[in-house]
């Protein structure tokens, strides 16, 4: 299934994340529902491909913060976003910068992470909006979410669509790992290595970058067992949480599947 995943010139970690088959036996359209990174270095070439894919609907999962400093240079007709959420810098700078930390501190942060994502107040305003315009969504036209790095918040978001899809956990876990394929940590890992322990003023192996620039089977994890513990289950969490109701639900799949 790597075919899905789009190789851009200023755009990391672009993929289609249809194409899965359902409980049911029916499988999520391709084309119709795209995943990234941030569109602050996106290239006219760039630009001129996102076009052409009639993307109408993108959920910028980013903080304020994060879109100020990097704006984007490209955009979906609409565009939902969060003013909440604020920080004076990105949390993972901020707990590498206070620390010596070394690679199993780094993926347990990471890790600790997926605790708080799901029900952090801007991250359900965002969820719970992506949600209502999935559903009302007409014909065939495609939606985008990303955030800064198009992993960890959009992977969460990502994991839950597919599962309201009727999506096997097991499918639902493989797309996610597939980050680490679609950002080819191994090539950039020793440019972010340079890059934030300049910024830092650290000397921190490269591997201690590894768990920002991908990500673990265990994080996706963490974040789905969270979500069991607090609200019973994953379907508790989508109706009482985020508001996803069972009209919206057969509206998704009345579109989306085939």
């Amino acid at each position: 299934m790597n075919d899905r995943i789009h190789t851009l010139e200023g755009v990391r970690n672009f993929r289609d994340f249809g194409g899965y088959t359902t409980g049911d036996g029916r499988t999520i359209k391709r084309g119709l529902l795209f995943r990234s990174g941030h569109y602050n270095e996106a290239t006219e070439a760039d630009i001129a491909w996102l076009e052409n894919l009639k993307i109408q609907f993108q959920a910028d999962l980013r903080r304020p913060d994060e879109r100020e400093r990097q704006p984007g240079k490209w955009s979906a007709p609409t565009v939902l976003t969060s003013d909440g959420g604020r920080e004076m810098q990105s949390p993972h700078v901020t707990f590498l910068s206070q620390v010596e930390a070394n690679v199993e501190e780094a993926e347990d942060w990471m890790n600790t992470y997926y605790v708080t994502a799901p029900f952090k107040p801007h991250h359900v305003e965002l969820f719970t909006g992506w949600f209502d315009h999935l559903a009302g969504l007409e014909g065939e036209v495609g939606a985008l979410v990303n955030c800064a790095a198009g992993k960890d918040r959009t992977g969460i978001i990502c994991a839950l669509t597919k599962h309201v899809l009727g999506v096997s956990r097991g499918d639902i876990l493989s797309d996610y790992e597939m980050t680490n394929i679609a950002v080819d940590i191994d090539a950039r890992l020793p440019d972010a290595q340079r890059y934030f322990n300049d910024m830092l003023g650290k000397a921190y192996a490269a591997d201690v970058y590894r768990p920002f620039l991908g990500v673990r089977r265990r994080f996706l994890e963490t974040a789905f067992d969270t979500i069991e513990k607090e609200a019973g289950s994953v379907d508790a969490y989508l109706e009482g949480t985020l508001g996803v109701t069972q009209e919206m639900r057969d509206a998704m799949k009345a579109r989306l599947l085939t």
